[in-house]
């Protein structure tokens, strides 16, 4: 049976959730993100977005949607990009919600039920949300102890909150693309536009949508399984200096959504602010790690930029912990850099 639910009064029908893949010459591992969704059932849409791979990409896609039909849609797309896939899965969702799943990803099946019990008991009481949050695990490549991303801490748990609800979040605890669920009318209709060709923009999907976000809700179960270890991944360290100017890019982009004193809600200023600290600092110890007067050039660039278009939060970051950090001088203060951004690295758990 499809679930038929009402589109906002606009006499259309949707499902309850639909997820994108984003796609590029992934034959070798996307069978394992599709299968792991699938798990969702007929109530869910699964959009596999080829994003102008070379390999058996689109073929495996269309053999699911011949084997699914009614839950399985390929798009296929000249390449643009993993935000231009993105943006190709979110421009034909029909679904009530809406999660990005990377092509090398996957979810856990136990916990993917348990959401869908939720997203059903919601579409039968007609309560609607913004934001669903639930764990992520990095399964990092010869890792003994697979480290999980919880927020137990920072949010209230199995029930219905606001920004006003949240405790303080702390570093490592950072929303993510692998921990949210967003309406898929609030994405659309907040203006959501992700830059083509350039990596890192997962950062402006979650980032950008905040302030239209009024109501949330927190599991505290193990959703997404974030693969991590190839070499070619994005966010291995070698890969993102060499790709620093598109971090720089999702940077400057984040910088000009917002002026902060516009965020009225305290902690939700507080939130956008610091994660937007943590941007600096891995621009710009990145920056530092490429080892050029070029780049040490660029990193002070990135600083004057902040403080051009949005003065006030310049204040608030560079003369804080994270800008202080960022910018001590010399060989010897942009060896402590480097130290600090390792020790964040192991906090937070990527690379």
């Amino acid at each position: 049976m499809v679930l038929r639910i009402e589109y906002y009064g606009k006499g259309e029908y949707m499902k309850l959730i639909s997820f994108a893949i984003p796609c590029y010459n992934s034959e070798a591992y996307m069978e394992h993100a599709i299968q792991s969704v699938l798990m969702a059932g007929d109530e869910a849409e699964v959009l596999i977005v080829n994003d102008g791979s070379k390999d058996r990409t689109s073929e495996i896609g269309h053999r699911y949607a011949e084997k699914y039909p009614g839950i399985v849609k390929v798009i296929d797309k000249e390449n643009g990009g993993h935000g231009d896939a993105v943006m190709a899965g979110l421009k034909e969702a029909s679904g009530k919600y809406f999660k990005v799943v990377d092509s090398d990803d996957w979810l856990d099946a136990k916990s993917l039920s348990i959401v869908m019990a939720k997203l059903r008991s919601w579409e039968r009481e007609g309560t609607v949300i913004d934001m669903f949050l639930a764990n992520y695990v990095y399964e990092k490549v010869g890792a003994k102890h697979k480290r999980v991303v919880s927020y137990r801490k920072f949010l209230p748990q199995d029930q219905i909150f606001t920004w006003d609800d949240c405790g303080h979040s702390r570093v490592g605890h950072y929303i993510l693309m692998h921990s949210v669920i967003y309406r898929t009318e609030l994405l659309k209709e907040c203006g959501l536009t992700l830059p083509k060709h350039t990596f890192y923009v997962d950062n402006i999907y979650v980032y950008y949508p905040l302030p239209y976000v009024e109501t949330m809700y927190y599991m505290d179960i193990n959703l997404y399984r974030y693969f991590i270890g190839r070499e070619d991944q994005s966010v291995n360290e070698k890969v993102m200096v060499g790709r620093v100017d598109q971090q720089i890019l999702v940077t400057k982009t984040m910088i000009d959504m917002y002026q902060m004193p516009s965020i009225k809600n305290p902690k939700l200023r507080k939130y956008m602010m610091s994660y937007l600290a943590i941007m600096m600092m891995i621009s710009s110890i990145l920056l530092v790690r490429a080892q050029t007067p070029e780049c040490l050039e660029k990193r002070k660039d990135l600083w004057e930029y902040l403080k051009r278009n949005n003065y006030w939060t310049y204040l608030k970051i560079r003369y804080g912990i994270v800008g202080q950090s960022s910018n001590l001088p010399g060989k010897g203060g942009r060896r402590i850099s480097i130290v600090g951004y390792h020790a964040l690295k192991r906090v937070i758990g990527f690379s």
